[in-house]
């Protein structure tokens, strides 16, 4: 543990929201430079060590070329990061990431609290979040809720009722609901018991939705998710976004855009032909309000992984939007919060008749369209045996290991996936 105060005796500023801005984020440091934590082992160069130290140092004399040092690391670091696959990425160079990020917010915020410099302070802790690694009792988590304070003290001055989402001109989802034939669809279970569920449907690897086990969970109760809800705990910070209908389009990328640029951009009618998704597993950890809204459904507990080897997802999109066919290395619970989604599942005893991409990097998806296959290409994949349902919300579907599932928006939705060993 690094020792953290409530007071710090190096910062003064004329300027009182400054001041008070500041103030707030001195206080999450610690209070010397001699207890501030510089700890890399020969893997990182002592000429870049040498910069931090001089951050370090600035950063408790508020002076010289701070930020500029500040982005010297970051630069460095980035370089590192975007070498190789991410596994191959040493921590280390993710932790150099992160105090880059640190000092960097440090120098933002120290001589100037303008809403401009408070959102790229805020962009800059979740850069942080989102690629670095934890430090100093993860201090950026700490940060970006002070920033995110300040920028919620704003607007509840600032605020025009009328001003908002709701407000505005909505896409309205036009996509077609398929009908399910009783035949096919996915059987359905109220609250089962844990010794039910593992024998009827973990065992024998079983498709089936279980109702009722989330009804509980405070974003269907004491903070219902909606779009104004995301946008008053959320709106600010940036997250990756997947632009295009599904991600084996040729068009289809990633971007970084802040929760309310991406509402603005693809929920908001603009451009009523693109089509974007936020799915990303650190929505969670990047905005805790979040993941206190959630739980982790009782029936993990049967898997062999800890809590902490449990990956929680987020999918937020509008109707449309489509995951192709593809499989899962994990067992998966997803669960459906808000709006509805049209789901087609196969067996892995059929995959042959899926047509997976031979490319490695995509051999765990279809080559097919599943709502509208190409049967001279892929003649065996209307003989194989699926099941289907329409996913409402407080439903969860539990999707066995290696199952192939095709799931389509039919309108605004949320969805939280448990993946689980």
């Amino acid at each position: 543990m690094y020792s953290f105060s409530t007071r710090s005796s190096f910062i003064a500023t004329p300027h009182e929201s400054m001041a008070e801005l500041w103030s707030a984020i001195s206080a999450a440091l610690p209070v010397t430079e001699a207890e501030f934590p510089l700890d890399f082992s020969e893997k990182v160069e002592p000429s870049v060590v040498d910069v931090l130290k001089r951050c370090r140092q600035q950063l408790y004399t508020r002076s010289g070329r701070w930020r500029q040092n500040a982005q010297i690391i970051l630069d460095l670091s980035w370089e590192k990061l975007n070498t190789g696959t991410w596994r191959d990425v040493d921590k280390e160079w993710r932790c150099l990431y992160s105090y880059g990020c640190l000092f960097k917010v440090a120098a933002l915020c120290c001589d100037d609290a303008s809403p401009a410099t408070v959102q790229e302070a805020i962009r800059t802790c979740d850069l942080g979040l989102l690629m670095g690694a934890a430090i100093m009792d993860n201090i950026l988590q700490t940060i970006v809720r002070i920033l995110q304070n300040e920028i919620g003290k704003r607007h509840s001055n600032e605020e025009d009722p009328s001003d908002g989402v709701s407000a505005k001109k909505m896409k309205v989802d036009c996509v077609s609901v398929p009908v399910v034939k009783q035949a096919l669809a996915v059987p359905r279970i109220h609250c089962p018991s844990l010794e039910s569920f593992k024998k009827d449907y973990l065992d024998p690897q079983k498709s089936v939705i279980l109702e009722g086990i989330i009804d509980h969970w405070p974003a269907f109760k004491n903070h219902p998710w909606s779009i104004e809800y995301l946008q008053t705990v959320a709106g600010c910070r940036t997250v990756p976004v997947e632009v295009g209908s599904r991600y084996t389009d040729e068009e289809w990328s990633q971007t970084l855009l802040t929760v309310n640029e991406f509402i603005d951009r693809y929920i908001v009618v603009k451009d009523a032909s693109s089509l974007g998704y936020l799915a990303q597993h650190q929505l969670f950890d990047q905005v805790p309000e979040l993941k206190d809204d959630i739980c982790i459904p009782d029936y993990c507990c049967l898997g062999e992984g800890d809590e902490d080897d449990i990956t929680i997802n987020a999918w937020f999109g509008p109707g449309g939007t489509v995951s192709p066919l593809h499989q899962d290395p994990q067992q998966n619970f997803l669960a459906q919060v808000v709006g509805r989604k049209y789901i087609r599942l196969y067996s892995p005893e059929d995959t042959e008749k899926l047509y997976p991409h031979q490319l490695q990097l995509l051999h765990n998806t279809s080559q097919v369209e599943v709502e509208s296959p190409d049967v001279v290409r892929f003649p065996e994949f209307v003989k194989a045996p699926y099941l289907e349902c329409v996913l409402q919300p407080g439903e969860v579907l539990f999707i066995p290991v290696k199952h192939w599932h095709y799931v389509r928006s039919l309108e605004l939705s949320f969805s939280v996936s448990f993946w689980w060993s």
